[in-house]
């Protein structure tokens, strides 16, 4: 806003503004709130808004509120002709009208978008920048089969950032793949309601689902029945259960994607449920989930 022309008032208020707002915006999500004593329905968003933005604060997200009767330039600079009029301001600019909200629901849905589009700096933004490489590490290290470093690794991570879904599965995985199932147990079991459903967590449960249903065992016995009978079903299923125990997720799912080929109604598709499940333990995005959904669409499909 230009302060040409303007009585000591105006600029007064523009210099508040640029201070409270502008300056502010270059880096956070301003919450800006036109609002009056005398309105009913501005006192009704008022304390929503003061929750959202509070709950929202680690994320870069400031609340102003702007009295219009007292700020009556401010308001004509944004042509406010009801109230409240709510926007979202970044970097100096409106960039979300936020009046239609008028449920935290709606609040924070509106938010959750903008705060996934822009490069809002936050204490919680740059956690998440800060545990990102370490996340990497440790699924890395994991991969190699250190189980019990990676867990080491996601442990750092967790107690940085309790709440990271990424961190909290990884973990559980480590200490599942080291055998130590009732300690990835207990922590799947103490996972923040709010992150139950994450796509994360609901992997690290089918990882340790496959290691308490499927433990490690002598595979040379299932081999030999297998070999002996390649329609023993059974034997094929337990023997994928063993070789996933091991590790050895190649052997597994070779084991199962042959029993599906056979009979893919032995016992309700048992193999095929078995299949899915370490897909999921393995992760959706991962390459080697991919290629195996294509063998078993070929079988089905093909």
């Amino acid at each position: 806003m230009a302060t040409l022309g303007m009585n000591a008032a105006e600029r007064e208020a523009v210099e508040a503004f640029r201070r409270d707002v502008v300056e502010p915006s270059m880096t956070s999500l301003i919450i800006l709130d036109f609002w009056a004593e005398w309105c009913g329905p501005c006192k009704q968003l008022g304390p929503i808004l003061e929750k959202v933005a509070a709950a929202y604060a680690d994320k870069g997200v400031k609340l102003v509120k702007v009295d219009v009767d007292k700020d009556k330039f401010i308001a004509a600079q944004f042509r406010v002709q009801s109230i409240p009029t709510v926007y979202a301001m970044f970097q100096g600019q409106p960039v979300a009208d936020l009046t239609s909200a008028r449920t935290e629901a709606q609040v924070s849905a509106a938010l959750d978008q903008l705060l996934a589009q822009l490069p809002i700096q936050g204490d919680a933004q740059n956690l998440e920048a800060e545990i990102e490489p370490l996340i990497a590490m440790g699924e890395q290290v994991l991969g190699e089969g250190d189980a019990e470093r990676a867990a080491s690794i996601f442990q750092q991570i967790v107690d940085m950032a309790p709440d990271n879904a990424e961190a909290l599965a990884g973990l559980a995985r480590a200490l599942t793949a080291a055998g130590r199932v009732e300690e990835a147990r207990a922590l799947l079991a103490e996972v923040p309601e709010k992150l139950a459903n994450d796509p994360a967590i609901a992997r690290a449960q089918s990882a340790l689902a496959l290691a308490e249903i499927a433990p490690a065992a002598d595979t040379a016995a299932l081999e030999a029945r297998v070999t002996a009978d390649p329609d023993d079903h059974r034997a094929r299923y337990d023997l994928a259960g063993a070789l996933m125990a091991q590790g050895n997720r190649d052997a597994a799912a070779d084991q199962l994607l042959d029993s599906i080929a056979r009979d893919r109604e032995w016992n309700e598709g048992a193999a095929r449920a078995r299949f899915l499940q370490i897909l999921e333990a393995t992760g959706i995005e991962d390459p080697w989930t991919s290629a195996q959904r294509r063998r078993l669409s070929a079988i089905l499909f093909g």
